[in-house]
């Protein structure tokens, strides 16, 4: 599948999100009740590169040390603090502090709709375009590995996986995807799905 996405029709396409008022709430309150008490506002950024091989998507394979999804394929991000103004500023920060990707090498696309996890967050997708020279320097008390995957694998459906899995007595759909040696699944594979309804509209 070739996707013909490229930077400038990605922001067109994200152009109309907009940030939720309130992320904590954008779902049935059964749902939020039946994940956590409160629900903790965070934000992650989907880092998009133009490359000379297209659109790339840069992924962290967490540290095995953290107390929270160790190991596992996220985007950078975390929570919401006191003093940033929105989630695209925790997104950013958050950014800055994982990957040493500069707040001002981001241009911020776009937003996905918040999404519950199973440990209390709310979590935000803020889409940015990246610099293609913004250095990547990773926090290795946080992360493992950083890697991009090209846009255009992510956007064909082909490469998607679907299941199911049991929580609290309700059977959820999941989707995941294997790049490489990497198998990208849970709150991230959804966000990428979610985008890539976004990004193929018509």
């Amino acid at each position: 599948m070739t996707s013909r996405i490229d930077a400038r029709l990605l922001l067109e396409r994200l152009a109309a999100t907009r940030p939720p008022a309130d992320p904590t709430r954008s779902w049935p309150a059964d749902l939020a009740a039946s994940l956590a008490t409160e629900l903790t506002p965070a934000a992650v950024l989907i880092p998009v590169f133009e490359r000379e091989v297209g659109l790339t998507v840069l992924l962290t394979e967490r540290s095995a040390a953290l107390r929270h999804h160790a190991g596992q394929i996220a985007f950078p991000g975390g929570r919401m603090e006191a003093h940033d103004a929105d989630v695209a500023m925790t997104a950013l920060r958050e950014t800055h502090e994982e990957v040493g990707i500069d707040p001002g090498q981001v241009a911020v696309a776009g937003y996905l709709q918040p999404m519950p996890t199973i440990t209390g967050f709310a979590v935000t997708p803020v889409v940015g375009v990246v610099e293609p020279t913004a250095p990547i320097t990773i926090d290795r008390t946080e992360v493992q590995e950083a890697f991009e995957v090209p846009l255009d694998f992510l956007l064909d459906a082909g490469n998607e996986r679907k299941g199911q899995r049991e929580y609290q007595g309700r059977r959820i759909p999941v989707v995941e995807f294997r790049y490489e040696r990497f198998r990208i699944w849970g709150a991230t594979a959804h966000m990428l799905r979610e985008l890539r309804e976004l990004v193929l509209k018509q």
